[in-house]
């Protein structure tokens, strides 16, 4: 077990990386925090550490960018978001959700697949309403495993929000969920106040990084942006079909 000051020290750095790298992908923080938690704390550890952290870090990037919130997206966001939360914190008292995961990965490479299609030849478009199932849906999953990591951003994206548009959006609508969730593990008997310190740290190491990342946003193109999503999209994908392989072996073996 590394030291207290270690620890704290390992996960500021990696929050503050995570932050920045996230800005300018439109999301993917847990990707780099979820297995820097496990490493150092331990698996049971990952839901509320990375909740109370991303609740403080979207919290504040979303007052950076208040102006450019999509309202209302977040109306049909938030209502399902906190029935997801609810059901998702509970069922992880309840079940081990590992492979969820996996299907996840899956999802992301179709989203990637859909996107490098021919503009005309794209199935789906997404309309303001469908924020409420499909955040129902990822909140679930999010209370189950944690993070569902950038699941939600082609469907930004396809609604039409670019930029500084779906960055405030997106952290807007995750100070919600993750608020939610940490209530509800706090309820259920998963939150502590070692976890809630730890958490804390995450979320002060993403306030610089918050706002280095934003003069750098402002230099990119939409284009750029979208490329560096869709990116990061069919990375977190592959990254989330090979840490969940076994499920892959057991089903061919």
């Amino acid at each position: 077990m590394l030291p207290l000051s270690m620890i704290v020290l390992s996960l500021f750095i990696a929050s503050f990386l995570a932050w920045f790298l996230s800005m300018l992908a439109g999301g993917g923080s847990p990707f780099i925090l979820i297995p820097m938690i496990s490493l150092l704390l331990g698996t049971q550890a990952v839901a509320p550490v990375i909740s109370t952290g991303l609740l403080i870090g979207n919290a504040q990037r979303g007052l950076v960018f208040w102006d450019h919130i999509s309202w209302p997206v977040t109306v049909w966001y938030v209502p399902g978001a906190v029935v997801g939360a609810l059901v998702g914190c509970y069922g992880l008292t309840q079940i081990h959700a590992e492979g969820l995961q996996l299907l996840l990965g899956i999802g992301l490479l179709v989203m990637v697949a859909n996107y490098l299609l021919p503009t005309r030849e794209r199935q789906f478009t997404i309309q303001t309403w469908h924020f409420l199932p499909l955040s129902l849906v990822n909140a679930i999953g999010s209370g189950l495993i944690g993070s569902t990591g950038p699941v939600m951003n082609p469907l930004y994206l396809n609604y039409g929000l670019e930029k500084e548009a779906m960055v405030a959006t997106k952290a807007f609508n995750k100070s919600v969920l993750h608020l939610v969730k940490l209530i509800a593990y706090a309820s259920f008997g998963s939150l502590n106040q070692e976890y809630l310190a730890y958490g804390l740290v995450i979320g002060l190491g993403a306030i610089p990084a918050n706002w280095l990342g934003k003069q750098v946003l402002e230099k990119m193109s939409a284009h750029q942006f979208r490329q560096l999503v869709f990116a990061f999209v069919a990375v977190s994908g592959v990254a989330m079909i090979w840490q969940q392989r076994h499920f892959l072996t057991v089903w061919f073996m």
